[in-house]
């Protein structure tokens, strides 16, 4: 036994000595407040205090916790209790998985330290990593508990207005339960073994046999899926094993599944399982996968190209060709691993009429439901998916990852399993953003107005197809950038290799694009002798311009009063710029712009959302939202405009949230469509409710309603009437589905691809140290089109996240399979590395969306690392054409070496 001290109560546990005392906390008292990410001291979610001091609890094995004193964020404390409230104040935590290990870190520095300054605190939180915030927020919530200044809540929480998350109480307290966090008390435990090659075959030997000797459960393999042994995004499209048959396309694919008590499972070595493997040569990055001799990885994809996607409006070449300013160049960018700091991780629990129910973290119930049934051989109405807490997403858990998995198991077992990924395991099988080629040129006419724009683009899609299709379509719509360009010309390739598969990640594409189109605009505003600025303004995207789809823009395009609020900034940045860069030679600093749209929802494809709201007999009002928040703030925006549309207060307003079984299909959340296309439905529905009532009090639209109990007043201005809903023959109810209107596109991607964009542009200040390549961001200003801010708190963390996330992707994340599986040797921003930010809530209402709504989740990363790059560009001299821009790639071109050499095959690309 081993004693120690949690939040004031002595435990003795009977524990493995050397378990990390996080495990012990967790599986042992049942304190899943405290999280692991990571199980290597690298993303700090675990940090507790021992003996006053923040430590990684999962670093400290529980032997040397023996006598401690042992703080977690459960822990009732009035320190703790001010940094809570201060964290909900500033909307400081997002999806929420790293905030206990956030606050267990600054209640550490309050009690050293009752009022430090900024620096103190970002250096108390380094050790913690957060993905979805930027930090600004969390720093600025630790600043207020130590000044005793944490704002009061708006009183009223209709549209507009900036309320805590109506979920951040659960986060705050340690109590919201994510995929690790809860599991049946008799569940088995589930371990995938995964291939050690990028490309092999393989056989299997007597797997019962090993089974007996292991004492495990049952082995699983491709042979235990009871249905279809394929998943995939796409609906004609299936291509990737729950269990590999036999042949594996990437270095991490799931071999066999291992079932049995967790101790037995945890125990088994490589060298126990009778697989034989045969490597085969693999084909790493598009070059090699395009090479006429490479080996076919799929029968569908003849020459590996998954899929072409194409965009013609005039006549490129020949007015490219014509044209007295043009630009070109070749674009490279690496795999960018999500990082989001919760691990995939749920159970499974098998029901007596062959069903079976599913609780996970996911971005899309209901397309894990649809896979998991067809992996199970059962109708979709037969699995039910429970979102967990889902912590961050970013579109890497729109992808099934433990749900068919667990399935198999469970129907083997007949009893419930759970299983959680490791840091490394996570990493090296979900899907990163695609790495891209990209040739692209651009022209202007001598007035700087521009004339033409050509990409050719290749996406890495790694061995599956994920969301290969999406990006390689989405790319030609947005690729000549939110500009007037009268003759477009985009080509783009999605390309099988064996790398580890892409998907999505905040952008399906459009952020690799950014970074070449925004270097040509700065091209060619050196060759006419343009401000960056003005080039950019004078070709911006407005009210009644015809994008290169065809497409005019009849609202919303606020794109020239993003710029016009940026101006008075840029203009001061360049000077400053220019009065520094006078006197100093090694540390120089440069101003940088970039623009982006960004078209919320699917690509000119069906996108509907349906929302259900009820006002029960016993008084209780009910939004059944099946839109799954993973730290974006769905539940709270949706909730907002439904309670402003029913015109009922949001606190009288009850959520069932994202169960399959319970709500009806909000889609997935990606493609920044949830405030937009659930937004409306819930907006409708609440509409509608609200008519019903209306009428059955005989009250004008311009009634109020008001609710006590079972009593619901309406008032007009010709007099008042009370229902008694308990007398009512049903609930009332009300439901409305929203599909955003577009129009497919044609041959030559010609139509309506989306109803409505996000715009933005930025602009960065960097500072770079000429002597060793390094480049540290120091300010960023965003002005952002977000139609209309529904709750301007949460649309402030969402542009800090992107531009956290930009700036990673610019400067320092670069994913290599077998080398970066880790949160140690994979970089990530930390609190340290942020930029000073100020943004601009540009709010050009669009008419389809909720009181003027639209989505910011996206659009909020898509300019940011085309700004440093240009910033980088105006402190140098040099056109980085490579990110992430790391140190040496920066002193070999401040050397004065070229890029290096792209030798693609000349492969007619084609449609």
């Amino acid at each position: 036994m081993i004693a120690f001290t949690v939040n004031g109560t002595r435990h003795e546990v009977a524990a493995d000595p050397f378990a990390p005392l996080s495990d012990t906390l967790r599986e042992g008292l049942g304190l899943t407040g405290t999280k692991e990410g990571c199980n290597a001291g690298d993303c700090g979610a675990c940090t507790v205090l021992m003996d006053g001091a923040q430590v990684c609890a999962c670093l400290v094995s529980t032997a040397q916790a023996e006598g401690a004193e042992i703080t977690t964020i459960e822990a009732a404390d009035p320190l703790l209790d001010a940094l809570r409230a201060a964290f909900l104040a500033r909307g400081a935590a997002q999806c929420g998985i790293c905030t206990p290990g956030m606050l267990m870190a600054a209640l550490d520095l309050l009690r050293r330290n009752a009022t430090p300054e900024r620096a103190a605190v970002e250096d108390a939180l380094g050790g913690v990593l957060c993905r979805c915030t930027g930090y600004l927020q969390i720093i600025e919530a630790v600043l207020d508990a130590a000044r005793g200044t944490i704002a009061a809540a708006p009183e009223e929480g209709g549209v507009g207005a900036a309320i805590p998350r109506l979920d951040g109480a659960p986060k705050v307290q340690g109590s919201e339960r994510y995929g690790a966090d809860a599991a049946p008390a008799d569940a088995l435990w589930l371990r995938v073994v995964r291939s050690p090659h990028a490309h092999a075959r393989f056989s299997l030997g007597d797997l019962e046999a090993a089974r007996a000797r292991l004492g495990l459960v049952a082995i699983l393999s491709a042979a235990d899926v009871p249905g279809r042994n394929a998943f995939g995004i796409m609906p004609d499209l299936k291509d990737q094993p729950v269990f590999a048959d036999g042949y594996v396309r990437f270095r991490g694919e799931a071999v066999l599944g291992l079932l049995g008590a967790r101790a037995a499972v945890e125990a088994v070595r490589a060298a126990d399982l009778p697989i034989a493997w045969q490597p085969l040569p693999a084909l790493h990055g598009v070059e090699a996968a395009l090479a006429p001799d490479a080996p076919q990885l799929h029968a569908h994809a003849p020459g590996n190209v998954l899929v072409r996607g194409h965009l013609r409006r005039g006549e490129a070449e020949a007015a490219f060709a014509a044209s007295p300013a043009r630009a070109e160049g070749t674009f490279r960018t690496a795999f960018v691993e999500h990082a989001y700091i919760e691990p995939e991780a749920g159970h499974a629990l098998p029901q007596a009429d062959g069903g079976m129910t599913i609780a996970a973290c996911t971005q899309a119930p209901v397309m894990d439901q649809e896979e998991t049934a067809r992996v199970l051989g059962v109708p979709q109405e037969a699995v039910r998916i429970i979102p967990t807490a889902c912590g961050g997403g970013f579109g890497g858990k729109l992808d099934v990852s433990v749900q068919p998995l667990l399935a198999v198991a469970a129907r083997k077992a007949g009893r419930p399993v759970r299983m959680v990924y490791s840091r490394t395991e996570s990493m090296a099988a979900s899907t990163k953003r695609h790495p891209a080629i990209l040739r692209a040129r651009m022209a202007a006419d001598g007035e700087g107005r521009f004339t033409a724009f050509l990409l050719e683009g290749d996406f890495n899609t790694g061995a599956y197809a994920s969301w290969g299709p999406t990006v390689a379509n989405r790319v030609p719509v947005h690729a000549s950038g939110p500009y007037r360009v009268p003759h477009v010309l985009n080509r783009t390739r999605a390309v099988y290799t064996n790398d580890t598969p892409a998907g999505a990640f905040r952008g399906f594409g459009v952020p690799q694009a950014a970074i070449a189109t925004e270097a040509l605009v700065d091209d060619l505003a050196e060759a006419l002798a343009l401000d960056r600025w003005e080039i950019r303004r004078r070709n911006a995207l407005g009210k009644g311009d015809t994008t290169p789809s065809g497409q005019v823009l009849h609202a919303s395009a606020g794109l020239p009063e993003c710029l016009d609020a940026l101006k008075p900034e840029w203009d001061a940045l360049l000077a400053r710029v220019a009065a520094h860069n006078a006197t100093h030679g090694r540390h120089r600093l440069g101003a940088g712009i970039a623009c982006m749209w960004y078209g919320c929802g699917n690509t000119a494809l069906s996108n509907p959302s349906t929302m259900r709201i009820t006002l029960a007999r016993d008084g209780t009002l009910t939004l059944f939202n099946g839109a799954v928040d993973i730290g974006q703030g769905s539940t709270t925006v949706i909730g907002q405009i439904a309670a402003e549309a029913l015109g009922l207060p949001l606190a009288a307003l009850r959520q069932v949230v994202g169960d399959t079984a319970l709500t009806p299909d909000a889609g997935k959340t990606s493609a920044s469509r949830q405030t937009f296309v659930s937004g409306r439905a819930a907006h409708d529905a609440a509409k509608a409710l609200r008519a019903r009532i209306l009428a059955l009090a005989n009250a004008g639209e311009d009634a109020r309603l008001a609710l006590d109990g079972t009593r619901l007043t309406v008032t007009d201005r010709h007099m008042t009437r009370v229902l008694d809903l308990a007398a009512l023959d049903a609930d009332l109810t009300a439901e409305a589905r929203y599909d955003p209107p577009t129009v497919s596109l044609d041959a030559e991607g010609q139509g309506v691809p989306y109803a409505t964009y996000g715009f933005a542009a930025q602009i960065a200040l960097v500072r770079v140290d000429m002597a060793l390549g390094t480049v540290k961001v120091e300010e960023m200003v965003a002005a952002q089109d977000v139609g209309r801010a529904v709750n301007p708190l949460l649309v402030t963390g969402q542009i800090h996240g992107g531009i956290a996330q930009g700036l990673g992707l610019a400067l320092m994340e670069e994913f290599i399979p077998g080398r970066t599986e880790n949160l140690h040797d994979y970089l990530i921003p930390t609190a340290g590395d942020m930029p000073r930010i100020r943004i601009h809530l540009i709010e050009d209402p669009e008419p389809e969306g909720p009181f003027g709504a639209k989505g910011v989740g996206e659009p909020a990363l898509v300019p940011t690392a085309p700004a440093i790059l240009s910033a980088i560009r105006h402190a140098t001299g040099v056109r980085m054409t490579e990110v992430p821009v790391l140190p040496h790639r920066l002193m070999e071109r401040l050397g004065g070496g070229e890029p290096p050499p792209i030798p693609l095959p000349s492969l007619a690309f084609g449609k």
